[in-house]
C-alpha cells in the first residue's frame, strides 16, 4: 500500500527566501525546521514559517511535485503561495 506525503514551502518572511521540501510527516518536519534541525539551508536563512502545504496520496507523487516546483521560476512560486495564503501566515497552527 502506498504511503502519502506532502510538498511544502518554508520562508522567513513574506516574499522572502523560499525552501521547497517533501515529507511523509508534515507536522514533524515543520517542527524540525523551526528548531533548526530540518535542513542546514533553513537554519542558515531562518526559514521557520510554513506557508504552503500540498497533500498527496502517494509519496512518489509528492516527490515529483517537489522536483517540479523547484524547477519553477521564483515569481511562479510566490504566486502559488499567495493564491492559497495571501497573508503568508504560518500554516503550522493549522496542521498541529
Amino acid at each position: 500500500m502506498a504511503r502519502g506525503g506532502y510538498t511544502y514551502i518554508m520562508t522567513n518572511k513574506p516574499r522572502g527566501v523560499l525552501y521547497i521540501g517533501v515529507t511523509a510527516d508534515i507536522a514533524a518536519r515543520a517542527e524540525q525546521h523551526r528548531n533548526g534541525t530540518g535542513s542546514a539551508f533553513c537554519k542558515t536563512y531562518g526559514l521557520t514559517r510554513l506557508v504552503l502545504v500540498e497533500p498527496h496520496d502517494d509519496i512518489t507523487l509528492a516527490i515529483a511535485r517537489e522536483k517540479a516546483l523547484k524547477a519553477w521560476k521564483r515569481e511562479w512560486k510566490i504566486r502559488l503561495v499567495e493564491e492559497s495564503n495571501p497573508g503568508w501566515r504560518d500554516m503550522s497552527d493549522v496542521i498541529f
